[in-house]
């Protein structure tokens, strides 16, 4: 007989092994079966392949166990009363351990790099029963339980087994399948009762609702070498950043957003017609604020479920593939939100997070910092970049907010934080997991790049992860230039008859250039919270306006370093960004807006057709200055080469006033042609242009030969030597 304290903790829901009490027994007196079942009136174990009665269980007193003698260990299931019908049911405690000891080494280790393919929910067939394996990470728990749909929620029905040496509960339970959902109820270490979303989970329910969703593991995608060298240093690389929800919307049918897979059918074309070569998404991670535009993820493994299905958005990402885009996700490894149901207190105690609010709190964002010190929270993270890389078959990842993880006085005051073990500033070990998740990317699918929003001057962060702090890198592949974005902007946004004493900010990127990979963001963090568009930070009239910004876009596909353009930005969009409402796209009635977009698909096509542009990026060998100096008259120009040596020039002239008979030093005799002039006619420019132009043995800038041209105003023109010649 069960001891009555058991009893009363098994119905009470406090019993921390339910395995331990419930299921099949040996005694000293034979086999016992025992069964806990609110709300049936019997309860008989019947031969799953005769269909005899082996038993009935009989109720203890008082309570909702049941229990009865076996005269054997016996392959059964129960056959339930549950008053208004009858029903056969698996007994999930019948079947045995689930996590391999390889398993429960590389978990409790935290070096497993896949951990998603062990916790979570996972659709089996166990014992030829069909249902769904559940494992969850929750050491410090005293009971954890699976509730949904299938049990009425009751904590009491499915307590799971802990593997102690890994602190990962597991459980199957029979009848489970794709679509149910489910929770974890978490008796914790604090004593107070958590219902948890799953961490793993691989899909999850739309907000407001928060409970995750049984779904099978996507498989695996197969490397691709396509996409490999479409991603690698010296390619072309055009990003098109995109708010999935706010690009397009359907207003006929309440402004709803586009699914993943109309997005598939009109986002991708979209992207590829314009010239782009990658689409960035902002986090798909499944999230339950809107405003956070997916910035506070409580989902790190599903897709959110507001454009449809984990399969939906797999198809977004073939569709893209198919049309030779790669696709990057914003991924978030830097802050969690404080939601109930998420990873806050998991099971109790301070389980993801750190538990000094001097280490694991955001006074920024009012969210909470992984604990990158804690080898299973790290491998949680890391598993979930090699997740969407490998599952998902996105090309890579840009990695928010990494400054934030760099220091431990990020945006906090003195006394508010916690040294490192040096007495220093630097996360140190935050460090460590960048350079882990990196190194485990870069080996495992080589294909991939990630990508850091990093905006301090922390060395090598583009640079090959080692383990020395002090010349070792962090690993990433390219790093966002936030001080050219923030210099080049403030530049435009002056009055061009003030430019002159401001020349620096358009020359001072180069000094820096080559000290990392960097990528050229015009991103959405420049068209939010009262910034304005990038066309209203443009000064002048409406045909200023538009000028200023051709001149500066092609300034920026001019300068090393790869290109992202955040959308709306390509058509020259007027409001600021608003991410509850689509983009302003009857603006492309207008000649001038439509000029814009014109000229972003042509220098895509330039970037992508001329090697001077995109193969030597990252090195010096690959700029040359011509002339840094003009700020009397704010003209910019230089060269770029490709690694067979061939040329391209630069010249830009940010004030409205055409400059006449303008000669620079070019590194070719011969002649010359214009590929851009962001002055032309279609493009909505006062059409001041150049036609063939020759060389004169003039030495200028340098060089012995030289070219005579007109700049145009407010205008950016690139020039290629005539081939043939």
């Amino acid at each position: 007989m069960l001891h009555p304290d058991a009893v009363a903790a098994l119905m009470a829901g406090d019993h921390g092994e339910p395995f331990a009490a419930l299921g099949p027994h040996q005694t000293e007196d034979g086999w016992v079966l025992r069964a806990l079942l609110p709300g049936a009136v019997s309860v008989a174990a019947v031969d799953r392949a005769a269909g005899h009665t082996l038993a009935t269980l009989e109720r203890i007193p008082g309570s909702d166990l049941f229990e009865a003698p076996l005269a054997q260990r016996a392959d059964y299931r129960f056959e339930v009363d549950w008053g208004t019908h009858r029903q056969a049911l698996e007994d999930p405690y019948r079947f045995g351990l689930l996590l391999g000891e390889m398993d429960i080494w590389l978990l409790g280790e935290g070096t497993h790099h896949r951990p998603y393919e062990q916790l979570g929910a996972h659709p089996m067939t166990f014992d030829g029963v069909a249902g769904t394996r559940f494992a969850v990470w929750a050491p410090s728990a005293r009971r954890v339980s699976v509730v949904g749909s299938f049990n009425n929620w009751d904590g009491r029905r499915h307590g799971m087994r802990l593997r102690r040496e890994c602190g990962v509960w597991e459980i199957f339970l029979p009848h489970v399948g794709p679509g149910d959902l489910y929770k974890y109820e978490i008796k914790g270490a604090d004593g107070g009762l958590h219902l948890k979303a799953d961490p793993v989970a691989f899909r999850a329910e739309l907000r407001p609702q928060t409970a995750s969703v049984v779904h099978a593991l996507p498989p695996v995608v197969a490397p691709d070498t396509a996409r490999r060298n479409a991603n690698a240093f010296d390619a072309p690389i055009s990003v098109y950043e995109v708010h999935l929800g706010s690009w397009k919307r359907v207003p006929e049918e309440g402004d709803r957003w586009l699914s993943y897979r109309e997005l598939a059918a009109q986002l991708v074309p979209y992207a590829k017609d314009l010239g782009f070569t990658h689409l960035e998404l902002l986090p798909v991670n499944e999230h339950p604020f809107d405003g956070s535009w997916g910035y506070q993820p409580t989902g790190m493994y599903a897709p959110t479920s507001r454009f449809g299905t984990p399969e939906d958005f797999r198809f977004f990402v073939q569709a893209a593939h198919e049309a030779g885009l790669g696709v990057i996700v914003d991924w978030v490894p830097g802050h969690f939100p404080m939601d109930a149901h998420g990873l806050g207190r998991f099971d109790g105690s301070a389980l993801y997070e750190h538990a000094d609010p001097r280490e694991g709190f955001h006074e920024d964002w009012k969210t909470l910092i992984y604990n990158y010190g804690r080898t299973e929270v790290r491998n949680f993270l890391v598993g979930n970049a090699l997740y969407w890389i490998e599952r998902y078959g996105v090309d890579g990842l840009r990695v928010d907010a990494v400054a934030s993880m760099l220091y431990r006085d990020y945006s906090r005051k003195e006394g508010q934080w916690i040294p490192n073990r040096y007495g220093g500033r630097e996360n140190l070990e935050a460090i460590d997991f960048m350079r882990r998740m990196n190194r485990i990317v870069g080996t495992q699918r080589p294909e991939a790049i990630t990508v850091a929003e990093e905006s301090t001057a922390f060395p090598g962060v583009s640079r090959p992860p080692t383990e020395d702090l002090q010349g070792g890198g962090l690993g990433f592949h390219f790093k966002w230039n936030m001080g050219w974005m923030n210099d080049t902007l403030s530049y435009m946004q002056q009055d061009p008859v003030h430019r002159k004493y401001h020349h620096s900010k358009m020359t001072f990127g180069l000094v820096y250039a080559f000290t990392e990979n960097f990528m050229l963001p015009l991103s959405h963090d420049e068209v939010v919270h009262g910034k304005g568009s990038l066309l209203q930070r443009m000064p002048g009239d409406e045909w200023q306006r538009f000028a200023n910004l051709r001149a500066y876009f092609g300034f920026m596909w001019g300068h090393p370093g790869k290109k992202l353009l955040f959308m709306g930005g390509e058509f020259a969009q007027y409001d600021e960004w608003n991410a509850e409402g689509s983009l302003r796209w009857h603006l492309l009635r207008y000649p001038l807006h439509a000029g814009v977009q014109r000229l972003v698909r042509d220098l895509n096509a330039v970037l992508r057709g001329t090697p001077a542009l995109h193969q030597r990026d990252f090195g010096p060998e690959g700029f040359a200055w011509i002339a840094h100096d003009d700020a009397e008259n704010s003209v910019i120009s230089f060269v770029r080469f490709a690694a067979d040596g061939s040329p391209l020039v630069v010249v830009s002239n940010f004030t409205p006033v055409p400059r006449h008979a303008y000669r620079i030093g070019v590194p070719r005799a011969g002649a010359w042609r214009e590929l851009i002039n962001t002055d032309l006619a279609v493009y909505g420019g006062s059409g001041v242009s150049n036609g063939e132009l020759h060389t004169q043995p003039v030495g200028a800038h340098g060089r012995d030969c030289s070219l005579e041209l007109i700049v145009p105003p407010l205008g950016t023109v690139m020039l290629v030597p005539v081939q043939g010649q």
